[in-house]
């Protein structure tokens, strides 16, 4: 493969500034919805924003939703991608499939519905309705407009037996359960697991996973009571515990023995001290969080003396989605956690 080559599917023929770099690093990309004969444009139909960004928009702007519409939009036109420029992150999106150009490696074909599994941030977007039918209050945002896909994106024809919210919803944190099934096997025979903010999507999911690779004692940490009598309803951990996930004291009282894995789910930042403290020495914290600071878990792991593998969670691994959707179909404790945020 030829300089040029890689560079047009990787996107940076689509960056506007700074010129050279990748599309997830640039400040704004080209969103044209006139494709190149290796990519592929959708007719975007939902948002789907990642916690994260969700959380720090709606605190910045009070709970209004009207603002809130109002900031996403002007992320999106002034950087032809949806990339918070606070939390660096972004989320992901459903469509049809309009056009693909002859040359595109992806396999799709128009009329096909799906989901992007590669980041809003690194996505060229286009918005033409003005977010008009979304009041700002939910991470999922009915849309209408355009965005492309390069020759080395993801992404995934949706299933005919889930609604479109709730496969949006899995889809959009799939990486997660299969980095923990992978890490969970290959800590060794039935390793002990705790996963903090286990009550959301990507929490629910990874304790299933975990289960899935035969974990051995799996601890929920969630923020409230109301959270702890849903995972306990949901049976997916072993135990769970209350705590603070950005109090570490609180995290490592509630755990109590340490385990040899801890897999990070929550979107507030901060998270990162707790984790290492909950961890055995030997064992491996998997950070799947927007808000994880790589500064302060390394030099906090080096303060605490903790000899702990730190890993950032990748939202690709291969066949992540089928897996997602497997789980999701699979547990009722799963669906009992996650359809009442969709359908909410």
């Amino acid at each position: 493969m030829t300089t040029s080559t890689l560079q047009r599917s990787l996107g940076v023929h689509r960056v506007l500034e700074p010129a050279g770099v990748l599309p997830q690093a640039a400040q704004r990309l080209d969103a044209d919805p006139a494709i190149g004969p290796d990519e592929v444009r959708i007719a975007v139909q939902r948002i789907n924003l990642d916690a994260a960004s969700y959380r720090q928009l709606t605190e910045e702007h009070g709970g209004d939703g009207d603002r809130v519409r109002a900031a996403v939009l002007e992320i999106v036109e002034s950087r032809g991608k949806m990339h918070n420029p606070v939390t660096g992150s972004g989320g992901m999106l459903i469509g049809v499939v309009d056009e693909v150009g002859p040359d595109s490696p992806l396999g799709l074909r128009p009329g096909q519905r799906v989901a992007t599994l590669v980041s809003l941030t690194l996505t060229p977007l286009r918005i033409t309705d003005g977010l008009a039918r979304w009041d700002g209050r939910s991470e999922q945002v009915p849309a209408a407009g355009t965005a492309v896909l390069f020759a080395r994106s993801i992404a995934a024809v949706l299933p005919d037996d889930l609604p479109q919210e709730v496969a949006l919803a899995v889809l959009d944190v799939c990486g997660a359960p299969a980095a923990t099934e992978r890490v969970v096997r290959r800590a060794g025979h039935r390793p002990s697991v705790a996963v903090l903010g286990a009550a959301g999507k990507s929490g629910s999911l990874s304790l299933a996973a975990a289960r899935d690779a035969r974990a051995g004692r799996l601890i929920g940490v969630v923020r409230n009571g109301q959270e702890a009598d849903a995972l306990r309803s949901a049976g997916l951990a072993d135990e769970v515990v209350v705590a603070d996930a950005t109090d570490p004291l609180a995290v490592a009282a509630a755990v109590g023995r340490c385990v040899d894995v801890t897999v990070v789910c929550v979107d507030v930042p901060g998270a990162e001290h707790g984790a290492v403290l909950t961890t055995a020495d030997g064992g491996t914290v998997l950070f799947f969080s927007m808000a994880t600071s790589f500064s302060a878990a390394a030099l906090g792991a080096e303060g605490m003396a903790s000899d702990v593998t730190m890993l950032v969670g990748n939202g690709y691994t291969p066949g992540h989605a089928a897996l997602a959707l497997d789980l999701y179909r699979r547990s009722r404790g799963v669906r009992a956690l996650i359809e009442p945020r969709v359908r909410g």
